[in-house]
């Protein structure tokens, strides 16, 4: 028994020590001549105009939330519905109660004007 935790301790140090060996022998041998150009914002090959200190507005990252929840809601849901048929009544009704709280969030960020871009 011990020596089957002996093999994954094994693999993580190994796993560790590679990825510590790569990264500082990367950092030892690129090259370091930091300069205007290079220590610049980068916008897509845009250059930049005043501060990056920019307010934006919370609405996007409201979106962006309403995103997750829903892909979260659609990674629960693809696995029950594969094997819908082997779970029974009781499954289907907590997938019920699980979509209609989400529909419930959903209205009420429909109703408090969070989903709307402009």
């Amino acid at each position: 028994m011990l020596t089957d935790y002996a093999f994954v301790a094994f693999f993580i140090f190994f796993g560790i020590a590679f990825v510590g060996i790569a990264i500082g022998s990367a950092f030892f041998v690129r090259p370091q001549r930091p300069g205007k150009v290079k220590l610049s914002t980068y916008e897509c090959g845009v250059p930049t105009i005043g501060t990056s200190w920019v307010r934006f507005n919370v609405r996007f990252y409201l979106i962006a939330l309403a995103f997750v929840v829903f892909d979260v809601e659609a990674a629960f849901l693809l696995p029950w519905a594969v094997a819908a048929d082997r779970l029974g009544l009781y499954a289907f009704i907590e997938m019920v109660v699980f979509i209609v709280i989400l529909m419930f969030a959903l209205a009420y960020a429909w109703r408090k004007k969070g989903l709307q871009w402009v």
